[in-house]
């Protein structure tokens, strides 16, 4: 085994000679952009084609987020007992068989076995997420970590654009959607409307095998493996007892909910306020997207002058009153501030994870393993918009992205108190 390369005496946001596996895992951060948002519309696209409710086809976000959740404390336990880079490579290789085993999903034209291969897929994504963000954390000196991984999470939304925008091109634009919204097919063209659905999938599946290889041959650092050895019943114990990760985890439940449904139920808001198609809707959501980009980037600057928490207060304190506007004020000013919700949201993930992370630096393999289980937020709370959208209208659905962002505020404040 190579000897372990202590990487925090750098000064370096990212230190000399670590480019190519630096870039490698912020490719990954694409990657699973790329599929969180490619995957957000099919809850339009499967309510239509397998005639369902909203809260039936935002099961396959829970199907989806629910991998995350099952699959994030064994990616820690890879972590532990290998290191970060097995468990990068597990989590891509299960990624894209995934992706492969959306075909079988096809033939069957079963929406449960949609379901399973999401949630496969989704089972990948949670192992990356929890070796790759804190890797990023390892790879330099503990105070530019946070800032770190800001950066590297800044590659998310170019695949999150990148997302949407093939979604809306080889998905979206090929299915016969009327100007009502409503899919007009009969029962035989069903199959050539899932296999457009698949298409894409088994495309990335193919890059994703291709990037699996390059990291597997590229020489990497095994990085911050100092907690190898500290008992899991220990480690386990001190993060039980630890009230502000505790928040932390709390806080990342609420902001992976709050993002998935923004950004889920933006096709069911924006026609029915501005009466716009389906295709001009997914150009407002792509806006969306390139707004969390850019503000991404913005926010990763600022951080060399201001502290994290504050600017993650400001962000949750101003998508708690763009939210208002939202539900109570609507028509082309609450599309406005719905598009503008994702510019609030863009630095909350990284930055909840570097703070909450940042108080247990001995056990941070299973507190990232704590982050990312959080992510099931996903998978409770966009069924649980859909039944509120199916109850009440959409409008006051998002009721509950504006509770998300009054929970950030709370744990922002605090870290701020505790700097």
């Amino acid at each position: 085994m190579r000897p372990h390369r202590d990487l925090s005496a750098s000064h370096h946001l990212v230190p000399a000679g670590l480019i190519w596996p630096f870039a490698l895992l912020a490719s990954c951060f694409l990657w699973w952009g790329l599929a969180n948002n490619l995957t957000d519309p099919l809850v339009k696209v499967f309510k239509e084609i397998f005639g369902m409710s909203t809260f039936q086809a935002a099961l396959i976000q829970m199907a989806f987020y629910g991998g995350y959740f099952c699959m994030a404390l064994p990616g820690a336990m890879i972590a532990r007992r290998f290191n970060y880079k097995t468990g990068v490579l597990v989590g891509l290789g299960l990624y894209a068989a995934g992706c492969f085993l959306l075909y079988p999903a096809m033939l069957t034209a079963q929406f449960a076995v949609f379901c399973f291969a999401f949630y496969v897929l989704a089972c990948g994504l949670g192992i990356l997420e929890t070796n790759a963000n804190p890797y990023v954390l390892a790879l330099g000196s503990p105070e530019s970590a946070t800032r770190r991984l800001n950066f590297a999470q800044s590659f998310n939304p170019v695949g999150s654009v990148a997302g949407i925008i093939i979604c809306q091109v080889f998905i979206m634009a090929r299915l016969p959607f009327d100007d009502a919204g409503k899919l007009s097919m009969t029962p035989s063209e069903v199959p050539a409307a899932l296999a457009t659905v698949i298409a894409p999938y088994m495309a990335i599946a193919v890059v994703l095998l291709v990037v699996w290889l390059l990291i597997l041959a590229t020489r990497m650092p095994l990085a911050a493996e100092e907690d190898d050895k500290v008992p899991f019943a220990g480690a386990a114990g001190r993060l039980l007892r630890n009230p502000f990760y505790l928040f932390a985890v709390f806080a990342q439940f609420c902001y992976v909910g709050l993002q998935i449904t923004v950004w889920t139920y933006t096709n069911f808001y924006i026609p029915e306020q501005i009466g716009v198609s389906q295709e001009v809707a997914l150009q407002y959501h792509t806006a969306a997207l390139v707004l969390f980009g850019l503000s991404r980037w913005l926010f990763t600057g600022l951080m060399n002058y201001f502290r994290a928490a504050t600017l993650l207060a400001l962000a949750a304190l101003s998508g708690l009153l763009l939210s208002l506007v939202v539900v109570f004020v609507g028509g082309m000013a609450g599309v406005i501030a719905l598009v503008a919700l994702s510019g609030c949201m863009s630095l909350m993930f990284p930055t909840i994870f570097g703070l909450g992370c940042s108080v247990v630096r001995e056990d941070t393999k299973l507190a990232s393993s704590g982050m990312i289980m959080a992510i099931i937020g996903g998978a409770i709370i966009t069924p649980a918009q859909g039944a509120l959208l199916d109850g009440f209208g959409v409008s006051l659905s998002y009721l509950l992205p504006l509770a998300c962002f009054a929970v950030i505020l709370g744990f922002a404040w605090t870290a701020r108190r505790r700097a």
